[in-house]
């Protein structure tokens, strides 16, 4: 891959990930600042890292396959592995500029 596919690849998962809503939050969850981490590597694989508003999360599961499934079909991934990490604890200060005016927090 070039260096401008790997740059596309990127983007695109981005991109994906904003296109996926925690249930509880009428915010996606790269605003939301679940995602800690994205790992991808010009074979096609990627690794996330991601933590959950709350460690007790009755939608954890739902989450994660949702981020498998929708980041698997982004042209140039491979494969997708995702990993549930609570440190940093995650706080409201994690959070876009976006998503604090969606929520009206600013």
């Amino acid at each position: 891959m070039t260096a401008e596919e790997i740059l596309n690849v990127e983007r695109d998962i981005v991109l994906t990930l904003k296109n996926i809503y925690d249930p509880e939050i009428p915010v996606n969850i790269y605003d939301l600042g679940l995602i800690y981490n994205i790992d991808f590597d010009p074979s096609g694989e990627v690794t996330i890292q991601m933590t959950l508003t709350a460690p007790n999360c009755p939608m954890a599961d739902v989450l994660v396959e949702d981020v498998k499934r929708e980041v698997a079909k982004v042209k140039g991934v491979q494969s997708v592995e995702v990993s549930l990490v609570f440190e940093p604890v995650w706080d409201r200060s994690m959070m876009s500029e976006e998503a604090l005016l969606e929520l009206n927090l600013l």
